[in-house]
């Protein structure tokens, strides 16, 4: 009795290992696609709407879902809570909140080469910048689609399958 019990719990915790994996390979196309939503909403802000930083940064992180609105909500008070440049508040931020996302490292690097163009360049030049970076996340974006068709399923599968090695494996 105490061995079906234990398989159980080997079969469910594998399988359950194995739907997260292949949860975090689902969101990140999600995570994508929010992050380029709010680059252009980014871009509409100071192309046609003339707001300061800090403001559509707070303006980003309503409209968001977590972790990227915590993101932009740590942007925003770092630009009025502390004396810091564009350049470190967006770096701190994208720092703190990254582990919490599904994204890889090209992901952090494409948005902390985009922060030190932030605010630097008159409103046509940051433009230009967020187009570029749009362009180098839809690349990334299609990357992660494509992944997740390739791994999303056998992730779940191998999850149970090796549940079933090690059950056999130990009996």
């Amino acid at each position: 009795m105490v061995k079906i019990i234990g398989a159980i719990f080997i079969i469910l915790a594998t399988t359950w290992t194995g739907f997260e994996v292949a949860k975090h390979l689902s969101e990140r196309p999600k995570q994508l696609r929010q992050l380029r939503s709010a680059l252009q909403s980014l871009e509409a802000e100071i192309m046609y709407g003339h707001t300061p930083l800090h403001e559509a940064a707070r303006r980003l992180a309503a409209q968001l879902s977590k972790p990227l609105s915590s993101f932009f909500e740590g942007f925003a008070k770092k630009l009025t809570d502390t004396e810091t440049t564009v350049k470190d508040a967006w770096e701190e931020s994208l720092k703190e909140v990254w582990k919490q996302t599904a994204l890889k490292q090209g992901e952090f690097e494409i948005m902390k080469q985009f922060g030190e163009t932030l605010g630097r360049h008159d409103r046509i030049s940051q433009q230009k910048h967020i187009m570029l970076t749009l362009s180098h996340l839809e690349r990334e974006e299609a990357d992660a689609i494509e992944n997740q068709a390739k791994y999303e399923k056998m992730v779940k599968s191998l999850g149970f399958f090796s549940g079933l090695l090690l059950i056999i494996l130990l009996i």
